[in-house]
């Protein structure tokens, strides 16, 4: 695969788990990544360790919460490779409790990062994606988009949402841009350190022993970017062997 060949590949959320893997396992595989996240000593970290195997990564501060953020993301991506053929709007944030706990900053959080971090990633893309007659929107979702539980409304109200977003984005934007959602089931990752209530933290830390790792979703996100252009893999459900959910 020669560079002009190359996919240039943006990542939303890319310090730690499935952004990390999803980043790691896409440049292995000759694309160009270029990796956001608010913690950019991680990134850093994280480019240096893929440059020093052969594969293409660049790193840039992004809050998803702003979209002024985004669009500058989305800009520094086209003045490195003057196009943006994917976007993985994975950034997201779990800090579950019941609601009569009254944690209303966490559920604002949640939606400023997983709603409108998605619609911002949408926005800032999506013209781009739009004058290229190409591109893919990669949007990641969460078995709470299909199912509530306590402790986890609000979380699931935002994964429900990413969804709805996402399947009405598909049948707007017609024949030339892909959308997919990956709806990951529990996962390795740092989400369940954002979780302040006891009760909600003890229940994930019980979901967490049959967890499956980050990798096994940057595989389904690049089995959904090598299909042909006329194949939109829309939907896909990843979670252990194990669940009951």
């Amino acid at each position: 695969m020669n560079a002009a060949e190359r996919k240039v590949v943006l990542i939303t959320g890319a310090s730690s788990g499935i952004g990390e893997a999803t980043a790691t396992h896409l440049a292995a595989r000759g694309m160009h990544v270029i990796l956001g996240a608010r913690r950019t000593e991680r990134l850093e970290e994280l480019a240096a360790r893929i440059t020093a195997e052969g594969g293409s990564a660049a790193v840039r501060r992004l809050d998803v919460t702003s979209l002024e953020s985004m669009r500058e993301f989305v800009d520094f991506a086209l003045g490195l490779h003057g196009r943006v053929d994917v976007i993985v709007n994975n950034a997201g944030v779990m800090p579950l409790s019941k609601l009569e706990a009254l944690k209303i900053d966490e559920w604002n959080r949640m939606i400023d990062v997983n709603v409108r971090g998605v619609l911002h990633g949408i926005a800032a893309t999506l013209p781009v994606m739009q004058r290229q007659k190409s591109g893919q929107i990669i949007n990641l979702a969460s078995i709470g988009a299909y199912t509530v539980s306590p402790t986890a409304a609000v979380y699931c109200a935002t994964k429900f949402a990413v969804a709805a977003i996402s399947e009405g984005l598909r049948q707007e934007v017609g024949g030339d841009i892909r959308v997919t959602v990956v709806s990951p089931g529990v996962v390795e990752s740092e989400l369940a350190e954002s979780i302040s209530d006891p009760g909600g933290r003890e229940e994930m830390r019980g979901f967490r022993k049959i967890a499956i790792k980050p990798d096994a979703i940057a595989r389904t996100i690049h089995f959904a970017i090598e299909q042909p252009a006329d194949v939109d893999v829309s939907e896909i459900i990843v979670r252990p062997t194990a669940s009951p959910y």
